[in-house]
């Protein structure tokens, strides 16, 4: 080779350093400014050529997946103008700042202002590194003179500009041509010598050496230049031998792997003080290092990752490429160039965003499997989201729902205006909560607690709505029924002061009448004419209609305050026959009655108010179903339950029953009334005319009688209700005879009421029937003479409820003042609860008022005997 041409070739820019455009990607990825950040990190995702054809993307060179890579940038283009750049870092950032993205647009994340270079400005390729390292990026966008974009230069494209292998090479290859550059030099010089073998001449030939210095100097500063591109390159360098031995290294290794030149050097490739890990943290064997690979098998290796701990027990993620180098016709390799650049922010940014995929999906499941009602809607009613809650809760699936205006969706015209209210209060101040009432696919309106986030973007501009809907349709219903419970709890208290006020009424005209009955004489015998009629006939009237008065109050009190009657033997025929009766006298005469049972009916064990109650209920319904008249048909009938029947209705046990059923011609039940009629409050009667308490009260009693319950209907035929009660053998009616109560003995009672009316006719009652009275209005007087009469009192008869002092109080007094004292108690309220107090404070006897003479004396005369 002359000297000359060693010179041109050191002297061609090109030997050294490729030009601009051969690491320019003319195809970067780019989105436009009103794209979303989704969609940038969905472009991100997509592998693409590591070395882009200056052609277009959209070749069809074939890749293998070694030859494809992710991008770490995204840049933001409008009309060719670049306005900014989305990189990995901003992803991390984005995803620590634990920002919801999924609605988030690009240009609200994106860098700005961005690192560019015109490419009339390049010089040569220390301007990119120059402010590559300046400015701490690792993308540089290329724009020409109109500021229009051009392409992109990423540390990642530079790096075939900057090959080690070739660098290294090209630095050896230099070094030998030095060597034989200098060697020219060791010609001897031939001389020509005197007789005396001194030097008189020297002979030769002269040369011009200025191009071989000049050529010396170029490899000088072209070995400078490779030292220095190496030494400035991110990436580290390591050359090692066909035996494994390192022997050297760039200072970005020593940095990456956290060792000096001086400790790598003296390591080998497989030495075991490398501790190293795969990606998924077991261990990478030594025999697997890319280094080794070459070595092994001439083939270069390309992007192996691996993690490698530092001497400070840091772990760093590095990707790695080996290349081997081979002398001319030899095919094993005499050593291998090793480059790798550190990934660990890289792969920070990775399982940032893995976790932060994760994190979105995790909270999408969530929102998937929550039992309320989430969905977005934007500011135009449109839903953007409906989860699997709203679908179960509203009927609409996904697909029917989103793009579909919520307010036509789920509002009807006359609850149109709430959701109005509510959109105007959240986008005022953010937020709004409130029941709202709403319509389901099938027509179906249901009540919900409603909560309204107003969703903003990264400006601060509302967005969209995010609305959680919970069903409250069943709290509203029993809270509604609660509180008829508490209007039903008042009812009773009310008719309980009432009541106390009519029986204390209804006590003396009850107890007069039957006196007068005594004492006046029979004047003659009954008249069906008021004018005709005796004293007898109308005290009897008086009698009878104080003693029905009496009867209502109870029943007011039975249903209002829960009261539970005793269970007597009761003849469910002489219960038909009151309630027909009544009937005939109070229902319109378009309704007819029938009644049929037989002579031998059973009887059963019950109350005998709520089994009037059960049947007065029955007939009401069936009144009601039949407006323009019609017939009701109650019978009665004795029936033998079998095992095969009690085993297809769960209610029924086996046994005698008494089968009663109440049938009307009515307009009947649809399929869908008839499974809801026993709910409680269910009615389908208009406001203010049922309370929806009759059948389920129905159905309470009968079951608490041991029986059972069955209906059939149909739409335009009329309902059947059967009552199934338990039997128990009838007693024969027998005519009643009144038993003559004894009179007293002078035995003297203190009479204790605050109603004067009442005190006068029991003194009336007992001093006729041979008993001596002494009478006081309230505890205060009672326990007065009690105290100077002591002795001589026989018996107290205390009223429960009075000023001043009660009844209670007044017992526990003289209680202390005679442990002994005997007691009777009458009370106009509850005898349950007057029971109760009387136990308490040791009451021989209760009376309850309106009480009639007779029931006056047996109960003194008991006491007085016991």
């Amino acid at each position: 080779m002359r000297i000359d041409e060693l010179t041109m070739q050191l002297n061609e820019p090109s030997t050294y350093l490729k030009n601009l455009y051969h690491f320019i990607d003319y195809h970067p990825l780019t989105v436009g400014s009103d794209s979303y950040v989704m969609d940038a990190i969905s472009l991100m995702n997509q592998k693409r050529p590591k070395t882009v054809p200056s052609t277009s993307l959209n070749s069809s060179a074939n890749y293998t997946n070694s030859d494809l890579q992710e991008t770490s940038y995204v840049l933001v283009i409008e009309s060719g103008h670049l306005l900014g750049i989305f990189t990995e870092r901003d992803l991390v950032r984005l995803a620590a700042s634990k920002i919801d993205f999924a609605d988030l647009k690009i240009t609200e994340v994106m860098t700005q202002p961005v690192i560019t270079l015109k490419i009339s400005h390049f010089q040569d390729i220390f301007t990119i590194l120059s402010l590559f390292h300046q400015h701490q990026i690792r993308h540089l966008p290329i724009l020409n003179d109109s500021e229009q974009l051009i392409g992109i230069v990423t540390m990642t494209s530079l790096l075939p500009a900057l090959n080690p292998m070739e660098t290294l090479c090209s630095l050896q290859a230099l070094i030998q041509q030095s060597c034989s550059l200098s060697a020219w030099c060791d010609e001897a010089i031939p001389t020509i010598q005197d007789q005396q073998t001194e030097v008189t001449l020297y002979s030769g030939m002269a040369e011009d050496i200025t191009d071989r210095q000049q050529s010396e100097l170029a490899v000088k500063d072209s070995e400078e230049f490779y030292r220095f591109v190496v030494t400035a390159m991110s990436e580290g360098i390591i050359l090692q031998q066909a035996d494994g031995k390192i022997i050297t290294c760039n200072a970005s290794a020593e940095r990456i792997l956290g060792l000096s030149r001086e400790q790598i050097i003296e390591r080998t490739i497989d030495d075991q003080r490398w501790l190293a890990i795969r990606e998924d943290g077991s261990p990478f064997p030594s025999e697997e290092y890319p280094a080794m690979v070459t070595l092994r098998t001439g083939q270069p290796c390309a992007n192996v990752i691996l993690g490698i701990y530092k001497p400070n027990g840091q772990l760093a993620w590095i990707s790695l490429n080996t290349q081997p180098l081979h002398r001319e016709n030899e095919t094993v390799p005499y050593a291998v160039v090793t480059s790798f650049a550190d990934i660990s922010e890289r792969q920070a940014a990775l399982q940032e965003r893995q976790q932060a995929e994760q994190k979105i999906r995790e909270q999408a499941a969530l929102l998937e499997i929550a039992t309320d009602a989430i969905y977005v809607r934007d500011l135009h009613s449109e839903i953007l989201f409906w989860n699997q809650g709203a679908e179960r809760l509203y009927g609409w699936s996904k697909q029917e729902a989103i793009g579909r205006n919520a307010q036509e969706l789920l509002y009807t015209e006359t609850l149109v205006h709430l959701n109005e209210q509510a959109f105007n209060v959240v986008t005022q101040i953010g937020v709004w909560q409130g029941e709202l009432q709403k319509v389901t696919k099938y027509g179906q309106e249901i009540i919900v607690e409603s909560r309204w986030t107003l969703m903003r973007d990264a400006a601060g501009e509302a967005k969209s709505i995010l609305i959680v809907d919970t069903d409250i349709t069943q709290k509203k219903q029993l809270e509604e029924q609660f509180f008829r419970a508490q209007r039903l709890e008042s009812l009773g208290t009310l008719a309980g002061g009432i009541a106390h006020d009519l029986n204390n009424i209804l006590t003396p005209i009850l107890a007069a009448a039957q006196i007068l009955k005594i004492k006046l004489p029979n004047e003659q015998e009954r008249s069906p004419t008021v004018e005709g009629a005796s004293s007898q006939y109308l005290l009897e009237i008086l009698e009878n209609n104080a003693k029905r008065g009496a009867g209502l109050v109870k029943q007011v009190l039975s249903f209002a305050r829960g009261f539970k009657g005793e269970r007597i033997t009761v003849q469910l025929k002489h219960l038909i026959t009151d309630i027909i009766l009544i009937g005939k006298q109070t229902f319109p005469k378009s309704i007819e009655f029938i009644s049929s049972f037989p002579e031998e009916l059973w009887a059963v064990c019950g109350d005998v108010t709520q089994l009037h109650q059960v049947l007065m209920n029955l007939v009401v319904n069936a009144r009601d179903a039949m407006p323009d008249g019609g017939t009701i048909n109650i019978t009665a009938e004795n029936i033998f339950i079998d095992e095969t029947y009690s085993s297809m209705v769960l209610e029924a046990k086996v046994g005698n029953y008494i089968k009663v059923t109440v049938a009307d011609t009515g307009v009947g039940m649809s399929a869908e009334i008839l499974d809801r009629i026993f709910e409680p409050f269910f009615t389908t009667k208009d406001i203010g005319a049922g309370t929806g308490l009759g059948l389920s009260t129905v159905l309470g009693i009968i079951k608490s009688h041991g029986g059972f319950v069955t209906v059939s209907s149909k739409v335009g035929q009329g309902s059947k209700f059967k009552l199934f009660l338990p039997a128990i053998p009838a007693i024969p009616d027998l005519p009643t005879q009144e038993i003559e109560t004894p009179p007293g003995n002078g035995e003297l009672i203190l009479i204790v009421d605050d109603e004067a009316p009442i005190r006068e006719i029991a003194k009336m009652i007992l001093e006729d029937h041979n008993y001596n009275t002494l009478i006081a209005a309230n505890g205060i007087e009672a326990i007065a003479l009690y105290a100077q009469n002591k002795h001589r009192i026989n018996v107290v008869l205390m009223d429960m409820m009075m000023p001043e002092m009660d009844g209670v109080t007044a017992i526990r007094t003289l209680r202390k003042m005679n442990s002994h004292v005997r007691i009777i108690a009458t009370s106009g309220i509850n005898v349950t609860e007057t029971l109760a107090q009387a136990a308490i404070v040791g009451v021989q006897q209760v009376l309850s008022k309106p009480f009639t003479a007779q029931e006056l004396l047996n109960t003194l005369h008991h006491v007085l005997q016991g």
